[in-house]
């Protein structure tokens, strides 16, 4: 299983004095140092952790593969076609919230999604969509010709009972086997941290897990560096 880095939070402690430290863009380079196969931000409407001088030093510097995760706006499309990162992950996005609370709601906006990943995938950009756990957003992506899928595993994360925990996997479980059968690359992310990556990993159609706040966070004590080591050596040793 690959790991890629979600460094929008580097940002975020960036945008909390308006300084220009901690640097999201040195991060990236730490990370893929590391041993991490991906580096992934979120460019959102609102600017309030990655901007797009951020997006544009990434595409320039990072040596793995960028992921852009963004609404499916025209604004965005018009700057992943200027940056041309190697994938597109379309996400939900509203102002109020804290951190992207759910899946995309593809059901209800099939015409536009189409268009718009007929767009990106023209400039030969991978097209990654984050959905909840639930067969039916397999289908919509695989008529929407999609690359990847996203699974949200943030629900997953905050259970807390054993049945409810198992609930949510057996879910995850179901639409990666799905997913894959279908031939779309199957990843996952949101909410994943040190203690509960394990049951994701082994599940073998996940080819890719996407981690950012749990990392950031333990950076503060260990360093960045020994971060993203730690979830390495969890994320590669199945059955661990």
């Amino acid at each position: 299983m690959r790991l890629a880095i979600n460094i929008d939070h580097v940002a975020t402690l960036r945008e909390a004095r308006g300084e220009i430290e901690p640097d999201p863009v040195t991060a990236a380079g730490i990370c893929e140092l590391a041993g991490a196969e991906g580096i992934v931000c979120h460019l959102r409407e609102d600017r309030r952790h990655i901007n797009d001088r951020d997006l544009r030093l990434l595409k320039e510097t990072v040596q793995s593969k960028l992921d852009l995760e963004m609404a499916a706006t025209d604004e965005m499309l018009r700057i992943a076609i200027e940056t041309l990162p190697e994938i597109v992950t379309l996400v939900p996005e509203k102002r109020s919230e804290l951190t992207t609370e759910g899946g995309l709601n593809l059901a209800a906006g099939k015409e536009m999604y189409k268009e718009f990943i007929k767009e990106l995938k023209s400039k030969d950009i991978l097209v990654s969509l984050f959905i909840d756990p639930d067969p039916a957003n397999v289908d919509h992506a695989v008529e929407l010709s999609a690359d990847i899928i996203e699974i949200h595993t943030g629900k997953y994360a905050n259970m807390r009972t054993e049945k409810d925990i198992l609930t949510e996997l057996s879910k995850i479980s179901v639409i990666s086997t799905m997913a894959a059968e279908q031939g779309l690359i199957v990843t996952a992310g949101h909410g994943l941290n040190y203690r509960n990556i394990m049951p994701i990993v082994n599940i073998p159609e996940i080819q890719e897990v996407s981690i950012g706040h749990s990392v950031i966070s333990r950076a503060v004590f260990t360093g960045l560096e020994k971060a993203v080591q730690d979830m390495l050596q969890l994320v590669r040793n199945k059955n661990y």
